[in-house]
């Protein structure tokens, strides 16, 4: 948990501090300064989604702090969800297939997130050894 929200509030900032960065790294093709249409507001969206993964990365990093299960339960069906949407944008032809990577980064850290707190449970109750 505490790597993601690492890693989510590291991407925030590069969002937040060159954008075209981000873009690149999603796949997408950055556009020349100067060269967007009047009232193309990817920037605004970009903006708003970095602030959104820094915020989100401190929420991970501070519930990994306070070993917070709940937590860690509640984002397992979310990021599968997450992952679900994020795939189904590539193959519709919404997002370019370099976006797919960002669907299997959620999809796998779900998976991951899950399995440690299923093993972590049968542990406590005695089922491993």
């Amino acid at each position: 948990m505490a790597v993601f929200g690492l890693l989510a509030a590291a991407l925030g900032v590069v969002g937040l501090v060159a954008p075209d960065a981000l873009l690149t790294t999603m796949g997408f093709e950055p556009l020349p300064a100067g060269s967007r249409a009047d009232g193309d507001h990817t920037l605004v969206f970009l903006t708003a989604s970095s602030m959104a993964a820094l915020n989100m990365g401190v929420y991970y990093v501070l519930a990994a702090l306070a070993d917070w299960k709940p937590f860690f339960r509640w984002t397992v069906p979310f990021r599968l969800l997450t992952c679900a949407v994020f795939t189904l944008a590539v193959l519709t032809g919404r997002a370019p297939a370099g976006f797919l990577g960002v669907g299997l980064w959620e999809g796998m850290g779900a998976l991951v997130t899950g399995a440690a707190l299923r093993y972590e449970n049968r542990v406590r109750k005695g089922a491993v050894a």
